[in-house]
Order: C-alpha cells, then structure tokens, then sequence
C-alpha cells in the first residue's frame, strides 16, 4: 500500500505493480523451497530476512518461521531503507 499510495504517474503505478509481483513471485517461490536458508534476522532466531532483487537494487522481506511447514512474511522493505515500518 506504501508504494500504491506514493505512485503519482501512470508509469509509477505501473513500476510499482511490478515491483509488488516481484516481491509476492520471488518470496512465495523461495520462501516455499528453502526457507531456513536466508540471513538470520537479529533479533529473533526464528525470524529471517529474504533479499528480493528489483531493478538496480530490491527489496528485503522479513519472515519468522512458525513451523516447519508455516512462514509469515512480517515486513517489507526496499533495500536502501534503514528499518522496517
């Protein structure tokens, strides 16, 4: 909604419809195979930060894994971002 709400062109919302494909395309894919394989998020061991390339730089996901079979991706962020908000 972050980036929806900040398109101010035609050509904004549509960088921005592919930057949101990307992210749901790479972390559904990846987080589904390999989940336990991505840098540890410090401040809780179950949680752990996806990097999604987008364009020159991309996006960091961070997830926590709930179980063996479960992930919730709790926070998105572009990469030049100091903080998830």
């Amino acid at each position: 909604e972050f980036l929806l709400d900040r398109a101010e062109t035609s050509e904004d919302l549509d960088r921005t419809q592919a930057a949101i494909d990307a992210v749901r395309a790479t972390a559904t894919h990846r987080l589904a195979i390999t989940p336990f394989s991505f840098r540890k998020a410090a401040q809780n061991p179950a949680q752990r930060e996806l990097i999604i390339p987008f364009g020159g730089t991309g996006y960091v996901a961070l997830y926590e894994m709930v179980s063996v079979s479960k992930v919730v991706v709790l926070a998105v962020r572009h990469q030049r971002e100091e903080d998830y908000h």
